[in-house]
């Protein structure tokens, strides 16, 4: 797995194996992540595609209203 010390390293285009290592999670729960309708995830062609400004804006968007983890 990749491993990222700060956002500035990860590439301006994202593919869900740099999602998985900046959010320290498996590859197959950030492709189910990626599934969500409110993930920035783009499909071009067989891949996907995660913009790094609209990712931190999620993930920002995400903390401000205090998401909280469900099982």
């Amino acid at each position: 797995m990749k491993t990222y010390t700060s956002l500035t390293d990860v590439p301006l285009n994202m593919s869900v194996e740099d999602v998985a290592a900046v959010l320290g999670m498996s590859r197959m729960y950030a492709y189910s992540l990626c599934k969500q309708p409110d993930f920035p995830a783009l499909r071009i062609g067989k891949r996907i595609i995660i913009p790094k400004d609209r990712f931190i804006r999620w993930m920002e968007e995400r903390a401000k209203d205090g998401e909280v983890c469900r099982e």
